[in-house]
C-alpha cells in the first residue's frame, strides 16, 4: 500500500472510530431502559424484554435493504443516512414520553435501530476492507474498541440520569409514572443533535471510495450465491448467537444485581456495576487487537467462547455475589467476538461481501430472540437459571472458532489441486 492511500485510510478510520463509540452508546443505553421502563409500566420480564425484541429485531428487516442501499450510493452516503434516521428515532422519544406510551417507545427504538443497522452494515465491511486483508480482523478489533468504550459510558450516562433522575420523580410525593417516563426525554434528545452532527462532519469528509474485486479464489468465483459459502451460514448462526448471548447477560445484570440473595443493589448502583461488564469488553478489545498479530483469530474466539461458558456455570453454581460477578467478567471475554466472527465469516468473499455483510447483520436479530427466551424461563424458574441460555450460545461460538470457521477450505483445496 502506499504512503497517500495509508494516510486516507487512517484518517478515515479515525472518523469511523465516532461512528462505532455513538452507536455503541446507544445500544447499551438499552439496558437501561429494560429495567427502568419495566418499573415505569409495571412489566413482566416477557413485556419489558420487548424493548430489546423491537431494537434488534430492526437488523433482520432492515439489513438487506440497507446492503442493497450501500450497494446503490455507497458507504459514505449510507453512513450519513444511517446517521439521520437515528437521530430521528432518538428524536421521537421525547413524544413517546410525553403520551407515556410502551407502544410508542418501541416504535422509536424502531426507527432508531433501523438508523444503527444501515451503520453496522456501511461501516463493518468498509473497516473490513479498508487496508490489509490479513489485518482485517485486527483493524475491526480496533474500531469495535470504540465501539465498547460507547457501551461502557452509555450504562454510566443512564444510571445518573435516567435511572436516577426517574427514582427521584418516584419518590416525590405526588408523582406519577408520567414523570419517570420524562427522564429519558433530555439524554435521548442530546443523543439526536450528537447524530445529525456527526453526520454532517461526515458529509464534509472526503472518505476513500473502495471497490471491490473479484472473489479471492477460484472456487469462491464460481459460487455466486451467498449460501454457498458454508463458513458465512454458520458465521451468521455465530453473530446471532453472540449478540444474543451479549445483549441477553447486558438485558438481565441490572435486575440479577437487585435481587437481595444475590448482590441486592439498587438500580443506579447496579447501572454503575453494568458499566464494568461493557468496559471489560473494551479493554478486552484493545488488549485482542494487539494479540491477533501474533495468535490467529479464530484460537483467541474458540478460547474466549470456552471461558464465558464457564464463567457462567460457575454463576448457575454458586450465585451470590460470585455469580455477579462472574457474569460482569464475560465482558472482558465477549470483547473479540463480534468482530472476529464477522471478518471471518467475510473472507474470501470478494465482490459479495457488501450482501454478506447484509446477511450477518440480518443476524443481529439474535439481540431480539435470545432476550425474549431468557426472559421466558427466568419468569417460570428464575433469573439467574435463565443464564444458562447464554451458555448455550457460547457453546457454539466456540465450535465456530475451532472448526466452522474453515468449512469452505475443502473445496477451494480441490479445485487448487484440480488447477
Amino acid at each position: 500500500m502506499d504512503q497517500p492511500n495509508a494516510n486516507r485510510h487512517t484518517s478515515a478510520l479515525t472518523v469511523l472510530t465516532l461512528l462505532f463509540f455513538m452507536w455503541g452508546l446507544i445500544t447499551s443505553l438499552n439496558d437501561i431502559l429494560v429495567p427502568h421502563l419495566k418499573a415505569v409500566f409495571t412489566l413482566s420480564y416477557v413485556e419489558a424484554s420487548l424493548i430489546q425484541f423491537c431494537f434488534f429485531t430492526a437488523y433482520f428487516i432492515m439489513s438487506f435493504p440497507a446492503g442493497r442501499l450501500v450497494e446503490k450510493v455507497g458507504y459514505k452516503s449510507g453512513i450519513i443516512v444511517g446517521l439521520a434516521t437515528a437521530g430521528f428515532g432518538c428524536l421521537l422519544f421525547y413524544p413517546a414520553a410525553g403520551a407515556r406510551s410502551y407502544p410508542f417507545f418501541l416504535g422509536a427504538l424502531f426507527i432508531l435501530a433501523s438508523g444503527i443497522t444501515l451503520l453496522q452494515v456501511a461501516a463493518n465491511p468498509y473497516v473490513n476492507v479498508l487496508g490489509r486483508p490479513e489485518t482485517a480482523a485486527s483493524r475491526l478489533n480496533l474500531t469495535q474498541a470504540f465501539n465498547s468504550l460507547g457501551t461502557t459510558v452509555g450504562p454510566l450516562i443512564g444510571s445518573v440520569t435516567i435511572l436516577a433522575i426517574g427514582a427521584g420523580a418516584a419518590s416525590q410525593i405526588g408523582s406519577s409514572a408520567t414523570n419517570e417516563a420524562d427522564s429519558v426525554q433530555l439524554p435521548y434528545l442530546v443523543l439526536a443533535g450528537l447524530l445529525f452532527a456527526i453526520a454532517a462532519l461526515i458529509a464534509l469528509f472526503r472518505l476513500p471510495k473502495i471497490e471491490h474485486g473479484a472473489p479471492s479464489d477460484g472456487a469462491a468465483a464460481g459460487r455466486r450465491s451467498l449460501f454457498a459459502h458454508r463458513h458465512l451460514i454458520y458465521g451468521v448462526i455465530g453473530i446471532f448467537a453472540y449478540v444474543g448471548a451479549e445483549v441477553s447477560i447486558g438485558s438481565y445484570l441490572v435486575s440479577l444485581m437487585g435481587q437481595p440473595e444475590i448482590a441486592g443493589l439498587p438500580a443506579g448502583q447496579a447501572g454503575k456495576y453494568l458499566s464494568l461488564y461493557w468496559g471489560g469488553a473494551m479493554l478486552g478489545r484493545f488488549i485482542g487487537s494487539a494479540l491477533m498479530h501474533a495468535i490467529p483469530a479464530n484460537r483467541m474466539l474458540a478460547f474466549n467462547a470456552l471461558v464465558n461458558t464457564l464463567l457462567i456455570a460457575v454463576a448457575l453454581s454458586i450465585g451470590e455475589h460470585v455469580a455477579m460477578w462472574s457474569l460482569i467478567l464475560i465482558g472482558l471475554f465477549n470483547s473479540i467476538m463480534f468482530p472476529t466472527i464477522f471478518s471471518l465469516a467475510l473472507e474470501g468473499l470478494g465482490n459479495l461481501t457488501s450482501k454478506g455483510s447484509g446477511l450477518l447483520c440480518m443476524a443481529i436479530v439474535g439481540g431480539a430472540v435470545m432476550p425474549l427466551v431468557q426472559a421466558f424461563f427466568a419468569d417460570r424458574i428464575g433469573l439467574l437459571h435463565s443464564f444458562a441460555i447464554p451458555l448455550l450460545c457460547y457453546l457454539y461460538i466456540a465450535w465456530f472458532g475451532a472448526k466452522g470457521y474453515r468449512a469452505d477450505e475443502p473445496a477451494t483445496r480441490h479445485a487448487a489441486n484440480a488447477g
